[in-house]
């Protein structure tokens, strides 16, 4: 007899997906491969990304003083209470809507619960609501709390890396039960791979949508290391437009590119993929995608978190402007190939979804 699944996401995606979108469709996938798609209901908790107005942002701000996060209310809690009774097992896509783990288990329910952590909830919150002020200490508050809930009421939890597992542990006493890292379906296209070196004036890439760790990063790079370096940059990534708006002058030179609705095109003229992220949790989806397209890769050590790569085979691993302006200049000076075989390599062998799929049995099944 086949199992059920109640597979419980954020949204329907609209337009073009952000990390967490894309690892959502990796763990839904994954899923449909093991247990047969046709045994997977999908809840989502927003069926419809509305327009928000002043009476959303209210009632939002009042659920979440009672743990109902990004939206989720009572009244959806006790829908998705009622529907999993029909159901093997529960897979809760966001460590934030810890609070339906424990509706559920209050409920009776007797199948498995499965909760997915993309993040380590608070330091995540805490970076992306930098100096916030009070909507920060209720969002982070929040978050604590679904965190704790997703650690104390489900039967398993699965972690990207080892760094959130260990966070959980000290945070919550929890141990995670399954480490699955970021993996993607296969977009790499042969025409991606030449032979050519990279270019004299390389063409640099960052890749990222308009968020504040993304949006800190790149600022940081454009301010400190380009004006040392001889490179062509590009800043491709969902509503970036708005940080040319935030900082016109200093962006005024750097091509932008907002909302692609393909980014194929733009690995494939890309020299070298450049990371400059500082803070975070999880595991930065870019640098998946980055090897999967055969990408030199120069990043801090938080964009390489998670991933068992030697940096120095795909590009390299720089925390300093000097670390940056040296190893950009020496692309320049001595050009290497522009199609990373050890990348990609990597990606096939760690990251593709054939790759975790035996992960996913194990905790599955």
């Amino acid at each position: 007899m086949s199992s059920n699944l109640l597979f419980i996401r954020y949204k329907k995606s609209e337009g073009i997906p952000e990390g967490g979108e894309v690892c959502t469709w990796r763990n839904y996938t994954a899923l449909s491969d093991l247990l047969g798609e046709d045994n997977i209901k999908t809840y989502y908790v927003h069926e419809q990304i509305k327009r928000k107005s002043l009476w959303t942002i209210i009632k939002s701000g009042i659920l979440s003083l009672f743990g109902y996060f990004y939206g989720l209310s009572p009244k959806r809690v006790k829908d998705i209470v009622s529907i999993a009774k029909s159901y093997d097992y529960v897979f809760i896509d966001r460590s934030v809507f810890g609070i339906i783990a424990r509706d559920l288990k209050k409920s009776g329910y007797k199948g498995k619960i499965i909760t997915f952590f993309h993040n380590v909830e608070v330091p995540y919150f805490e970076a992306k609501l930098a100096n916030k002020g009070l909507p920060r200490f209720f969002a982070v508050k929040c978050a604590d709390s679904n965190d704790r809930f997703s650690c104390l009421h489900s039967d398993r939890i699965i972690v990207l890396n080892e760094r959130d597992g260990q966070e959980i542990k000290s945070r919550y006493g929890r141990t995670a039960d399954s480490t699955i890292p970021i993996a993607l379906a296969d977009k790499f296209t042969d025409s991606e791979r030449t032979d050519a070196n990279t270019s004299p004036v390389p063409i640099c890439m960052f890749l990222g949508s308009y968020f504040k760790p993304n949006n800190d990063g790149i600022i940081w790079f454009v301010r400190n290391v380009l004006p040392s370096v001889k490179i062509k940059m590009k800043i491709v990534g969902k509503g970036m437009k708005k940080l040319k708006e935030n900082e016109p002058e200093l962006l005024k030179n750097i091509e932008i590119v907002s909302d692609a609705p393909d980014l194929q095109p733009y690995f494939a003229e890309a020299d070298i993929m450049v990371l400059p992220i500082f803070t975070g949790s999880g595991m930065k989806v870019k640098t998946c995608e980055s090897l999967m397209h055969g990408k030199n890769i120069i990043g801090t050590t938080e964009a390489f978190e998670g991933y068992d790569v030697e940096t120095q085979k795909v590009g390299g691993e720089c925390n300093t402007a000097e670390e940056f302006i040296l190893l950009l200049n020496d692309f320049a000076k001595n050009p290497r190939p522009r199609f990373n075989e050890y990348s990609r390599k990597i990606f096939l062998e760690k990251y593709s979804e054939t790759a975790v799929a035996e992960m996913f049995k194990e905790t599955i099944l």
